[in-house]
């Protein structure tokens, strides 16, 4: 039941994040203020407060964190209990190991013969 909502939460926050970085403006945005077609005091200066977007989204990186360390300590915990679920080791299957010799098809050994020279072209 846990489980279920902290997967709930972890698509919506997913989400939601993706969201919110998409209408954020990088800190760049203004840059071409700078060459000529205004003015811009924060361009490279400092940012200032943080916007409420930006923490917002910083709120919504550390839930999305949280809940993905929640995610994999279940999915952790439920790999154990069917480790320790006592279910039966399949018995490994022993074949007989056939000689690699019959595996492989063995070509009639012919005798090596002599480079033919009627197919170089002489050159006068």
């Amino acid at each position: 039941m846990i489980e279920t909502v902290v997967v709930i939460v972890h698509l919506l926050v997913a989400i939601a994040l993706v969201g919110l970085i998409l209408i954020q403006q990088g800190k760049g945005a203004e840059t071409g203020a700078s060459f000529g077609s205004g003015a811009s005091g924060t361009v490279f200066g400092s940012q200032g407060s943080a916007t409420f977007l930006s923490r917002l989204t910083a709120v919504l990186a550390t839930v999305f964190f949280l809940t993905s360390l929640g995610l994999a300590y279940y999915a952790s915990h439920k790999a154990g209990q069917v480790r320790d679920a006592g279910l039966p080791v399949p018995a490994l299957q022993s074949q007989p190991v056939a000689p690699v010799s019959e595996d492989v098809p063995v070509l009639e050994e012919r005798a090596p013969q002599a480079p033919a020279t009627d197919d170089v072209p002489v050159v006068d």
